[in-house]
């Protein structure tokens, strides 16, 4: 039987419904998820998200001081511009493994404002509400080899976990923590692209869809490198070498490589 937790959330936001959603949708203990977050409406959805398909259960906290108190494994999960005054006064005496998914925030700062080092700092995306995530993680000085583990049975219920320097933590969200959303632009100019040239826009949702999905999955089945995949389907003289062409000659992968630099940048400054 898998082990139980108390599991406590310090903010309710987006990243930390869909993170709990997705753990306790992948879960099969009856775990405890304790909140607090200053909005009540933010607090509602966290408590639908673990309702929904969960043997968890949630206990809304008036603050964070009785989050952590109550709590084993406490998420960190407050926009980077608010996390002093979200610990502002809270003890972290009881020593509970600290996981910080806090965008900039490194492991001075959080030791700082934690007074331990037991502190993981990691960065996975929204896709782990589906048990689709990618998340890279770095541990501190003062966790365990277990702490690591129990970590990675978290992270990995929700989809990928890989380890990671801390220097490198900034260049995780900006590959896949904010990459998602770069992922949604192209499929979005991928169906809008398939409605121009005069498919019916379901249609070409569809197609778009399992096209971006499909070629994923025969890049992580396969284990080829893209281009290599790539250059199967491009004949001498067809159409997609016609289409690549207009890719490389607007820009696509530099715009691309360039967003990933300028979200970890982003990231270095909060």
């Amino acid at each position: 039987m898998a082990e139980n937790f108390k599991i406590g959330f310090v903010g309710a936001g987006q990243m930390a419904t869909a993170l709990a959603g997705g753990i306790a949708s992948h879960r099969e203990s009856s775990d405890q998820y304790n909140v607090f977050d200053p909005s009540s409406a933010a607090v509602r959805k966290f408590s639908v998200a673990i309702a929904a398909d969960s043997k968890g259960t949630v206990s809304a906290k008036t603050s964070a001081q009785d989050v952590v108190e109550d709590s084993e494994i406490v998420f960190l999960a407050v926009k980077p511009q608010y996390l002093e005054s979200a610990l502002e006064g809270v003890s972290f005496e009881s020593q509970p493994l600290v996981i910080s998914i806090v965008g900039g925030a490194d492991s001075y700062r959080l030791e700082r404002l934690v007074g331990n080092k037991r502190i993981v700092r990691a960065m996975p995306n929204t896709p782990c509400l589906i048990g689709q995530a990618a998340t890279g993680y770095a541990a501190g000085e003062g966790v365990s080899e277990e702490d690591c583990q129990l970590v990675e049975q978290f992270f990995g219920s929700v989809g990928t976990v890989v380890p990671v320097a801390e220097e490198l933590i900034d260049s995780v969200t900006g590959l896949s923590g904010s990459g998602v959303a770069y992922v949604y632009t192209f499929i979005e100019a991928l169906i809008d692209g398939g409605v121009l040239v005069g498919l019916p826009r379901p249609v070409a949702r569809e197609l778009a869809l399992q096209t971006v999905l499909g070629a994923a999955a025969l890049v992580k089945e396969t284990g080829k490198h893209p281009a290599e995949l790539r250059d199967q389907v491009t004949s001498p003289g067809g159409t997609t070498i016609a289409a690549l062409k207009v890719l490389e000659e607007t820009g696509l992968r530099d715009a691309t490589m360039s967003a990933v630099q300028a979200a970890t940048e982003r990231a270095k400054e909060l």
